[in-house]
């Protein structure tokens, strides 16, 4: 089996855990592929790291990934695999984990699961974002959300939204959150967007300090084309699709939809979205 390994460049206090990790993978005759960032990070960090044999190649032809960080870890994760469908086994060594529910003595465990044919295996649906004409500078798609924001102080934008193609709304606001059901537990709800369970087949659209009572948070099929034009007083406007911003000029639409690949998270044993609603956001608390 071949393991791909990303991780960010916090993890000090996890270095003898990372350590037996990639020993468990060497004795049961695993190749790993890893992240040349992590790679030279653990070079540095543990002269141990020496022993253990790193191949070079492309994440997307490894049978499973291992993400070592917290979300934002993740969603990086995700972006490194790209469209290989690649199951990632999200271990958290950050704050809140909700995408990465292994720690790292269950890790070894997770692997051999895996590799048992033992796993449960969850897919998650991703926003696609495409220009009408140009490229739009990065990885255009995103796992949790695609936001639509001012520049600074900038004052409010106005964001001409249309759903296939028919109107829906002119979004007077700070910004403008599309979100996936994965990202709903994340900016989105923290504007007062809705929580959706991640299997839905659904979309949210939440606005950002809407200059109105009368526009509130949309959920909306995740077939739909979404297409969003944003002008401004000032020139430009910002686009973020997972935290990575993207500056354009005001006046070019935006083109939402569903990717047309998934990212697969290996599941932990036991549990499910409405157990880590308890245990990580403290649903239904007293």
């Amino acid at each position: 089996m071949k393991i791909a390994i990303y991780g960010n460049r916090h993890q000090a206090d996890y270095i003898s855990e990372i350590m037996q990790l990639l020993s468990h993978i060497a004795r049961r005759g695993d190749k790993v592929i890893m992240h040349n960032k992590l790679r030279d990070y653990l070079r540095e960090l543990a002269p141990e790291f020496a022993d253990y044999e790193i191949e070079d190649g492309d994440p997307d032809c490894c049978d499973v990934a291992v993400s070592i960080g917290g979300d934002g870890t993740f969603l990086r994760t995700a972006e490194w695999i790209g469209q290989g469908e690649v199951p990632i086994i999200g271990v958290n060594t950050g704050h809140l984990g909700f995408l990465a529910p292994f720690n790292l003595q269950e890790t070894c465990d997770a692997i051999d699961r895996f590799a048992a044919g033992d796993a449960e295996i969850e897919e998650r649906t991703l926003l696609q974002v495409e220009l009408l004409n140009g490229d739009l500078g990065t990885w255009p798609y995103a796992l949790n959300e695609v936001t639509i924001q001012k520049r600074d102080n900038a004052s409010m934008i106005t964001v001409d939204t249309r759903i296939n193609q028919k109107p829906l709304a002119d979004y007077l606001c700070d910004g403008l959150i599309v979100s996936t059901p994965t990202g709903s537990t994340g900016y989105n709800l923290s504007v007062g967007g809705p929580i959706v369970e991640p299997s839905a087949p659904n979309f949210v659209i939440s606005p950002i300090a809407a200059h109105t009572l009368t526009m509130r948070p949309l959920i909306v099929d995740d077939n739909s084309l979404i297409e969003a034009k944003t002008t401004s007083r000032a020139s430009t406007y910002r686009v973020s699709l997972d935290g990575r911003a993207v500056t354009l000029p005001a006046g070019v639409s935006l083109f939402l939809s569903k990717a047309p690949f998934v990212v697969k998270i290996v599941r932990k044993p036991g549990h499910n979205f409405f157990a880590t609603l308890r245990d990580k956001l403290l649903w239904g608390a007293r």
